[in-house]
């Protein structure tokens, strides 16, 4: 029996200020899936991503998110979007919180406390005092996985997974990744370097002017 899928879209796009961004995807996310986006900028690949994680909606065809679309009410979309996990291109921490609160406040948040520490195990609890605003790019990456660490999303999407990590943080993307797939749910990364990022993906889609192709492997 075929598996439901946990995202659909069929011939969707979206527009937004008069500009099409993307236009007739059709596309669909299986349990277990890992799938890598490339594309040149500006091809439209955030704004899939955006897509996938709900922020944004289509405006033609259809966009269906873990059973979520277009007529979901507010306070069903607010429980999809809680097994929803994204990490942006650009770091999102509270610069006034101390590393340790930026993890905590969000394990609180979801009323689900870690069974380890976090910034343990991304090298960081040495250092849980200090405020984010001080904290380097590759710090803040770390408590974005560390945050990760607490919980397992049912879908996570990674804009630029390595970008700002070591070498030695870098099979964090690796771990969280991995675990996601193995419960069931499904990864979507978007990389502007593929090498990277194959090791990991089951599949391959290209995005290029507005339009999505997947890639034959």
């Amino acid at each position: 029996m075929a598996s439901h899928p946990l995202v659909r879209f069929e011939d969707a796009g979206y527009a937004a200020a008069g500009t099409l961004i993307l236009r007739g995807v059709n596309l669909t996310i299986e349990p277990g899936d890992i799938l890598g986006v490339s594309g040149p900028n500006g091809a439209g690949k955030t704004t899939l991503l955006r897509l996938t994680a709900t922020l944004h909606r289509p405006t033609s065809g259809v966009c269906s998110v873990l059973d979520a679309d277009a007529d979901t009410r507010p306070e069903e979309l607010a429980a999809v979007r809680r097994k929803i996990a994204m990490v942006g291109h650009f770091p999102a921490v509270w610069p006034e919180l101390t590393l340790r609160e930026n993890v905590e406040l969000v394990s609180r948040l979801r009323g689900d406390p870690p069974s380890e520490d976090p910034l343990r195990t991304v090298g960081l609890e040495a250092l849980e005092r200090w405020k984010a605003s001080r904290a380097s790019l590759g710090m803040k990456r770390r408590v974005e996985f560390a945050r990760l660490l607490t919980w397992t999303p049912r879908l996570l999407l990674l804009d630029e997974p390595h970008a700002g990590l070591d070498a030695a943080a870098a099979p964090l993307v690796d771990e969280v990744v991995g675990r996601v797939a193995a419960n069931g749910g499904a990864a979507v990364l978007v990389s502007h370097d593929p090498g990277r990022v194959t090791p990991l993906i089951t599949r391959r889609i290209l995005v290029s002017a507005g339009e999505v192709s997947e890639e034959i492997r």
